[in-house]
């Protein structure tokens, strides 16, 4: 392929959404039948239960073709099922010779990525957007998360401590942001964030 590809995920809620990340550098002389393959396992993993959709991201490394298949489930039990089936292992077994590094997975789950991984088709958001963004997502936690701690840390002399109290604090903040706050506010501002944006008239 020689530009990226996106299939459309379907309505369905995403809320366990995980990546499987799969990286493969493509041995000179099998480009063509190494993307005619490509096509073949993105039409075939599009069909698979529970799938949500796929970024190809084509690349070089090293004077070789390099892809990176970004594809979303979800759940780890579909993605497990995928990555087990015997559709799927057939298919690697007929690429194998056609990749230098073989079939190189990744398993990431979904809210690792704050901002979806970006293909030439869809750029990443602005880093302003991203900057605003945390600061809402962060700002309210730093006023919040010390005064609902305050009446604990004071219970003890040891959690009462500078450091301690911080890293508590900090912990909180980092778990709630990462975890539960910062991939809600990627999926409810999502259509501001990828929203283009004009250029500025010059005159």
């Amino acid at each position: 392929m020689s530009e990226s590809t996106e299939i459309d995920p379907p309505a369905r809620g995403v809320d366990e959404v995980v990546t499987l990340v799969v990286k493969h550098r493509v041995k000179a002389g099998f480009e063509v039948p190494y993307n005619e393959w490509l096509r073949k396992i993105v039409r075939i993993a599009g069909q698979w239960d529970g799938h949500l959709g796929v970024d190809v991201v084509p690349g070089k490394s090293a004077g070789l073709d390099t892809y990176t298949c970004v594809l979303r489930f979800c759940s780890t039990d579909a993605m497990q099922r995928w990555l087990d089936s015997p559709q799927r292992r057939e298919l690697v077994n007929e690429a194998t010779p056609m990749l230098a590094d073989g079939d190189q997975t990744e398993v990431n789950p979904a809210n690792e990525f704050w901002f979806a991984p970006h293909t030439e088709s869809r750029p990443p958001p602005p880093r302003w957007k991203q900057a605003v963004l945390t600061l809402m997502v962060i700002f309210p936690h730093t006023l919040l998360v010390p005064l609902l701690w305050k009446p604990l840390l004071g219970l003890s002399p040891f959690f009462s401590h500078y450091v301690v109290a911080t890293f508590v604090i900090t912990l909180t903040i980092v778990v709630s942001v990462v975890y539960l706050f910062m991939p809600m506010a990627t999926r409810v501002f999502a259509p501001w964030l990828t929203a283009p944006t004009e250029p500025k008239e010059t005159r």
